[in-house]
């Protein structure tokens, strides 16, 4: 009896090891399963200036994305593709892999490139790949539209781009007029800016950064007002052809709008409706600042931007 009932255990004992080891292999199967479905995740996404999905031949392209991989980045990857339902002109495509964020877990991916010369117009696929070092891979598509320059509704180009100190020339046609001289405090600050090119809506900011707040605008939706100084901000309505914008008018005899004028050091900005309390947002420090000039055209969702670095001694 003594015997049967020790077999009869251990008969059980096996049952239940058994039963527990495949209960382990399940569960750590299910983890395995669970680790290997795991990808890289996308957000933030912006296609052209502004995020305007389209990209002119021959001219710089802006890209930016952030990436969290599931375990580390292996690389990432853009194509440019014909779409199935469209016709072209010829057959292209493009591609870039960008290695230098390999073994990273997060990235900001912000990339400027050229549209290369070969390229032709029409709508695209803008597929972009992460690859994870896992193995896995994530892979978003977008559209793109690209046009040749001629064929772009519309073109802004800066015909004037002319800074004042104290009414008088401080960057004229591309040069100082003193390289040495710097701006500050109770000097004041004016621009003119004149765009060619534009038509419908289009509002055009004229801002002072401080380089150490580290805030890099490339279009107007991205600015931060808390970091910035506007010394102007201006706009048109209802332009039927294209041609000049300024914040500056002239109608070929007289100015159309007197010059805005900011003085360095001063409590509040030009922002309108309500100027920024310039003192509280601690604006104002000795070292470089750019003078950024961003203009939307909310009519087409075509962007423009050109800066300047000046110096500041206050």
């Amino acid at each position: 009896m003594i015997k049967i009932k020790s077999e009869k255990m251990k008969t059980t004992k096996l049952i239940l090891a058994s039963f527990f080891a495949t209960i382990a292999f399940t569960s750590c199967s299910n983890d395995d399963s669970e680790k290997e479905q795991a990808i890289p995740a996308i957000d933030k996404i912006e296609l052209g200036l502004g995020n305007n999905e389209t990209a002119t031949i021959g001219q710089d392209f802006h890209f930016n994305a952030e990436v969290t991989a599931s375990d580390k980045i292996e690389n990432v990857q853009v194509k440019i593709v014909q779409k199935s339902t469209e016709t072209y002109s010829k057959v292209w495509s493009h591609e870039i892999t960008w290695t230098q964020y390999a073994g990273a877990k997060n990235a900001t991916i912000h990339k400027h490139f050229d549209i290369p010369e070969d390229a032709v117009e029409g709508k695209y696929d803008f597929i972009i790949i992460i690859n994870d070092q896992n193995g896995t891979k994530l892979e978003i598509k977008k559209n793109l539209t690209i046009y040749k320059l001629e064929n772009i509704p519309v073109n802004p180009v800066a015909s004037v781009f002319t800074l004042f100190i104290n009414d008088a020339f401080m960057y004229r046609k591309g040069k100082f007029s003193d390289e040495t001289a710097k701006y500050k405090n109770n000097d004041i600050f004016s621009s003119q800016v004149t765009l060619e090119g534009v038509k419908g809506d289009g509002i055009m900011y004229l801002l002072l950064i401080n380089k150490n707040t580290k805030h890099n605008p490339e279009s107007v939706d991205q600015i931060d007002f808390s970091k910035v100084i506007v010394y102007d901000v201006f706009e048109h309505k209802n332009m039927a052809e294209a041609g000049q914008f300024s914040n500056i008018p002239w109608d070929g005899t007289k100015f159309l709008r007197e010059t805005p004028k900011i003085t360095i050091g001063a409590s509040k900005d030009n922002n309108l409706p309500v100027p920024q309390d310039l003192v509280a947002n601690k604006s104002w420090a000795t070292g470089n600042y750019t003078f950024l000039v961003l203009y939307k055209n909310t009519t087409y969702n075509i962007n423009f931007s050109q800066s300047l670095e000046l110096p500041f001694a206050l």
